[in-house]
């Protein structure tokens, strides 16, 4: 369990926890709200089974209390050994409760922890106008990189931890 002290705006706790036997079906059945669908899949399924099958991402249930209301999952690219936050995805209901910036926030202090993280980096579609928004307030810059249709943007680790304190 990564449990670094954060909260949602209601004071329930926000931890991450490995995707099992017991939270998989309630992590599958996370949905973003319809009007996000340009951008996330239907359900976060779809992120775990890229976690299964392409062997790249690692899958987390995200939770509030006990309750799982989202997905994320990180990777790391072997070419330039930094560190991917990717597929974070909030249950339609629980967006708009500062869930999504205690993943996120919680994810970066645990990455950027990790002895051998120099970089972390992540990709949003240059549209969603709330990821690049959550994204920038957290610090990360854009770069010129795309990947697929979305721009990648980078933060140092140091700053990330940093931020992950705060």
């Amino acid at each position: 369990m990564m449990d670094f002290g954060r909260a949602d705006r209601a004071g329930r706790r926000v931890v991450l926890r490995d995707v099992d036997d017991e939270n998989w079906r309630a992590v599958a059945d996370t949905a973003p709200l319809d009007d996000q669908r340009d951008y996330v899949p239907a359900l976060a399924a779809r992120y775990l089974l890229l976690s299964a099958r392409e062997g790249v991402w690692n899958s987390l249930a995200a939770c509030a209390d006990d309750t799982v209301v989202g997905h994320v999952m990180w990777g790391r690219d072997e070419d330039d050994g930094s560190y991917w936050i990717g597929g974070m995805l909030i249950d339609g209901p629980e967006q708009g409760k500062g869930v999504g910036r205690a993943v996120a926030r919680t994810l970066m202090a645990w990455l950027a922890a990790r002895e051998d993280c120099r970089v972390l980096r992540l990709s949003y579609h240059p549209d969603n106008t709330v990821a690049r928004d959550l994204c920038t307030s957290l610090g990360f810059r854009p770069t010129e990189t795309v990947e697929g249709d979305e721009v990648v943007a980078w933060l140092p680790a140091q700053e990330a931890a940093a931020t992950g304190e705060g």
